[in-house]
């Protein structure tokens, strides 16, 4: 399967991150994340250990945020959000990154910096969709109890 993933890419710092499948199906979102983790694996020794960490981070959150779709469907901005961040927002982060000639003779320290704080911000909003994944499952979840209670419990107009 990861050869799948592999043939055809040239020069992968240069190219976009796109799934073979450009759906926003689950499916669809797990191939673009499989895709950002084999980038990021790939790229790891050229990129900060924290980089490689947070980055590595915002995948299994968007692995998290996508295996969400199990119970109930995605919703739109968590279907947008996960799509973006793994195919465009953290890709060309990461990239940007690759492209300097040589980032520790640039200012290593104001460059090493930056790169922390797009990933760390890509991080946060991806924690952000996450939490509001798991709020909908909960929102869901009391809705069905008001319901039950309301059907099979004695209401307060009964006499």
């Amino acid at each position: 399967m990861l050869a799948r993933f592999r043939r055809g890419r040239q020069d992968p710092v240069g190219q976009p991150i796109e799934s073979e499948d450009a759906g926003d199906s689950p499916d669809a979102l797990y191939r673009a994340v499989h895709e950002l983790v084999w980038f990021v694996n790939r790229h790891a020794g050229r990129l900060p250990n924290d980089a490689v960490v947070a980055a590595r981070a915002i995948t299994d959150t968007l692995a998290a945020i996508v295996s969400t779709s199990a119970n109930r469907d995605l919703d739109i901005h968590a279907v947008i959000s996960v799509k973006a961040i793994a195919t465009d927002y953290l890709p060309t982060t990461l990239r940007a990154y690759l492209a300097l000639d040589t980032p520790s003779e640039t200012d290593p320290d104001r460059v090493t910096s930056e790169l922390r704080q797009q990933v760390e911000s890509l991080w946060e909003a991806a924690e952000d969709v996450l939490a509001a994944s798991v709020a909908q499952d909960v929102d869901a979840l009391m809705t069905q109890g008001n319901f039950l209670r309301t059907k099979f419990t004695r209401s307060d107009l009964d006499l």
